[in-house]
């Protein structure tokens, strides 16, 4: 799909321009709520219609990114993103506002399943034999939050500067997924006849194999929606919370927001570093219990500091967990189906945040918002840590190799009856894959199997030769 040993730059920008909506909710939701005197409650349901919209893309595209075409869907959705978000972000009625909302966030998720598809797709080889270097479904998806994050901490380092008009951010996510448009090219383009995947778009060959691994998807994506939908809660509500609350001005606030997603841009860089090395389970699950306090923490602040601090450890923590959601959901199906529908998901639970946050805190206040949404967590992370651990998350043992998407060696080993001796040690240098050529003929070979039978030509292997 891509050159090995190369980042896949064009899937990395298609994954920024779908995800930055989710990113920049914050001053969406708080500039719709001061530009267009609408009320925080309504706000919220503006930024959740527009992520309701995106959610709805990756469920009903979800298995037919092959069929149509990566490249071809790419652009239709480039294109919804740019027309909506640009509408909306030039208009002061507030019907036209939604209306653009919806279609553009109906883009950014097609482009969000386009990206998610192919990620998926890096992991299974061309070809027999091992992956190609580069080709790592977990290196794409922390490249690709890593661009985002660094984006989206411009835009609130840059936005505050420019007025308090509504449609500053709607023009940054339009402007953007107009710059990725060119890089379009680049994806795997059309489909074979009948309805199936080009082998660029694609390895399976159609949309009709069976979905694996129903029943750790399901909780999967169960549990990541209630996962993304309390981060979102506080999220969607953490500018007014930085404003009235902590007492920070507009500028301040912008650069605390600025410099959590620029902590997120530090951990997303430790995410890449660990790679696998930590499995999955352990990341997922003490990172979202670690969550849970900070979303506490930072929804009770009273002070900047308080409200800082617990801003920038939360964002530190939020995308390396993401990354490994992102990885495990898309280890479930090389086609990448899990991937999207798990992360259709996850955009659902981001889609209520902000109507849930708001509800939340006009009801019981900011503080107590805060302890519900990370009981909430708690109860998600053991799970999320089970399909994990049932997929293969955990570390490797002592004395055990695990192979590329497969079973530990070691077990391979004790299975098959190999004395110890043949399992390397962890650390051990791993051993190039070399071809062994065989003399012996394949038309001789065949003739000995088909007129002696298959246990006669086992048991008598010069048979074919005469």
């Amino acid at each position: 799909m891509f050159a090995p040993r190369t980042a896949p730059w064009p899937l990395v920008a298609l994954f920024t321009a779908g995800y930055l909506p989710p990113y920049l909710l914050p001053t969406t939701v708080g500039r719709l709520d001061t530009g267009l005197a609408l009320t925080t409650t309504q706000a919220g349901a503006v930024g959740s219609a527009l992520l309701l919209s995106s959610a709805t893309a990756g469920f009903l595209l979800a298995s037919r990114v092959q069929r149509f075409g990566a490249r071809a869907l790419a652009r239709f959705g480039l294109a919804l993103a740019v027309l909506g978000y640009g509408a909306a972000s030039l208009t002061t009625a507030v019907p036209a506002v939604v209306a653009g909302a919806v279609v553009g966030g109906f883009g950014s998720g097609t482009a969000t399943t386009v990206a998610a598809t192919l990620i998926a797709a890096l992991g299974v080889p061309p070809r027999e034999g091992a992956r190609a270097p580069g080709n790592d479904p977990h290196r794409a998806s922390t490249l690709g939050l890593l661009s985002v994050s660094a984006l989206a901490g411009a835009v609130y380092l840059t936005v505050p500067h420019l007025g308090r008009a509504h449609g500053l951010p709607l023009a940054a996510i339009a402007l953007t997924a107009l710059a990725v448009w060119p890089l379009t090219g680049r994806l795997p383009g059309g489909r074979a006849p009948g309805g199936r995947a080009t082998p660029a778009a694609g390895h399976g060959t159609g949309t009709t194999v069976t979905l694996p691994r129903r029943r750790s998807g399901l909780v999967l994506a169960v549990a990541v929606l209630c996962w993304s939908l309390a981060q979102n809660s506080l999220w969607g509500v953490s500018g007014r919370i930085g404003l009235t609350q902590a007492h920070l001005g507009d500028a301040a606030l912008g650069a605390v927001l600025a410099a959590a997603l620029g902590a997120g841009l530090v951990g997303v860089l430790v995410a890449g570093a660990l790679g696998p090395r930590l499995g999955r389970a352990m990341p997922i699950g003490a990172g979202t219990v670690v969550i849970a306090g900070c979303i506490a923490l930072t929804a009770s602040a009273t002070t900047p500091t308080t409200f800082a601090a617990g801003e920038i450890a939360w964002n530190t923590l939020y995308p390396v967990v993401l990354s490994y959601l992102i990885g495990l959901a898309a280890s479930l199906d090389p086609r990448g189906r899990w991937a999207v529908l798990v992360g259709s998901a996850s955009s659902l639970g981001t889609a209520a945040g902000p109507l849930t946050g708001t509800a939340l805190s006009a009801q019981a206040g900011y503080p107590v918002m805060g302890l519900v949404l990370g009981a909430g967590l708690l109860l998600v992370a053991a799970p999320m840590t089970a399909v994990a651990l049932h997929t293969g998350g955990r570390p490797l043992l002592p004395g055990a190799i695990r192979r590329r998407g497969g079973t530990p060696a070691a077990l391979v080993a004790a299975a098959t009856g190999t004395p110890s001796g043949a399992v390397p040690e962890v650390g051990a240098t791993e051993q190039p894959v070399v071809e062994i050529a065989v003399d012996t003929p394949a038309v001789a070979v065949r003739r000995a199997y088909d007129t002696a039978g298959p246990r006669q030509a086992a048991a008598t292997p010069g048979s074919g030769t005469g």
